[in-house]
């Protein structure tokens, strides 16, 4: 299994969009979107698409407004974020974006899921310390067989 991290991380956490979001938010989704398209071309290209899994996620959830200024706030209801290949979308928010509505997928299955298409069975990985279980996702978490193809 091997893996490679990108990420974009600009001074002063410009994702965060805590404060000037008409300016900001245009400017990084700009410098982000062509390499994220050019990744998924390429991939295609060589063939590797089928066998590659492409994540992009932030933080956590997102609003799109903020309290007394020009910014978005963090909420914990609903979280967006997206997996390459299949071309499909499960689940989604309220028009607000801000409660998780329809498909909801606990950040246990998303990580469970995200081991089983790496090849890893997310239960075996179990192991006991001071009279618990622990995993990476916890006791729980389920693999999301409905988005996989």
């Amino acid at each position: 299994m091997r893996f490679v991290q990108l990420f974009d991380a600009p001074q002063n956490n410009a994702w965060d969009h805590h404060r000037n979001i008409a300016d900001g938010l245009p400017k990084r989704c700009a410098a982000v979107d062509q390499p994220i398209a050019a990744l998924l071309v390429d991939l295609k290209a060589r063939g590797l698409f089928e066998d590659t899994l492409v994540l992009w996620g932030g933080e956590f959830g997102r609003i799109p407004t903020a309290e007394g200024g020009d910014g978005r706030e963090h909420h914990p209801f609903g979280f967006t974020m997206w997996l390459a290949g299949g071309g499909m979308v499960h689940g989604a928010t309220d028009e607000f974006g801000w409660w998780a509505v329809e498909d909801k997928v606990h950040v246990h299955d998303l990580h469970a899921t995200i081991l089983h298409l790496m090849g890893v069975d997310h239960e075996r990985l179990t192991y006991r310390y001071g009279g618990r279980d622990f995993r990476l996702t916890d006791v729980y978490g389920r693999v999301v067989r409905e988005i996989i193809a």
